[in-house]
């Protein structure tokens, strides 16, 4: 049995709720490790108020990327809240001990758990936010029984596992179903979206009814400066807000 006592937490900004502002989540898949924490205290400088970390298990997606370890280094050396993304078979038994790692919101696929409410309620009595992930091929359908429990829903706008892809352009389609999924259940439920979002197409997914932009190679590219690409990104999402 799961043990779901609360996690102490010490940071009073990462359990904050989320409000309705644009928020970018700039996304350490994308990022030059070599140059890791100056990279994330530029994309802190231009605006950034989460941090996106894919963790990938080479299982439920065709590639291997970081875990808990990486979760503790990133919470000793920056003071953006931590978003996690667990792209991984099973995410039940690992998402204690990325919360005690310094996770602030983890989300979890619907395609990955087949006990998806329990381990959206664990996530939030460990004092977490639950996001629910769902993949482009899979129907919103399968949000109905969950997003009354999620605290936010992060949709995939490119087929998980590699940074750097094209956003599909149906994905508008699928953020505006989404956003009136969430009004007509009266629920306050935000909404980010990950994958090929950039300053060309991000006034497009907010006005579709997004509240958070996950950001990788826009922010983190080769010859990038993450303080402007990030606030390049906020000037141009917050154009419909």
């Amino acid at each position: 049995m799961q043990d779901t006592k609360q996690v102490e937490r010490t940071d009073e900004r990462d359990v904050r709720m989320m409000d309705a502002s644009l928020k970018i989540a700039p996304s350490i898949l994308s990022a030059n490790w070599v140059r890791l924490g100056e990279d994330v205290a530029a994309a802190e400088r231009g605006g950034a108020e989460l941090l996106h970390v894919d963790v990938m298990d080479g299982h439920f997606v065709p590639n291997i990327t970081v875990g808990i370890p990486m979760v503790k280094w990133l919470k000793t050396c920056t003071n953006l809240t931590l978003d996690t993304h667990l792209m991984i078979t099973e995410p039940g038994r690992y998402v204690e001990d990325f919360i005690k790692a310094g996770s602030s919101m983890v989300s979890i696929h619907v395609e990955a758990d087949p006990h998806i409410l329990r381990t959206l309620a664990h996530i939030k009595n460990l004092g977490a936010r639950a996001g629910v992930a769902i993949n482009p091929g899979t129907s919103l359908t399968h949000l109905e029984e969950v997003i009354e429990v999620a605290d936010y829903v992060l949709l995939m706008s490119v087929n998980p596992g590699f940074g750097g892809q094209t956003f599909i352009p149906r994905s508008l389609e699928r953020v505006r179903r989404l956003r009136g999924m969430i009004e007509e259940r009266g629920l306050n439920t935000s909404i980010e979206i990950d994958g090929g979002v950039d300053t060309r197409n991000a006034a497009e997914v907010v006005r579709a009814g997004v509240n958070i932009i996950v950001a990788g190679s826009a922010v983190f590219g080769e010859k990038l400066n993450p303080e402007e690409t990030v606030r390049a990104m906020l000037d141009a999402g917050t154009q419909w807000v």
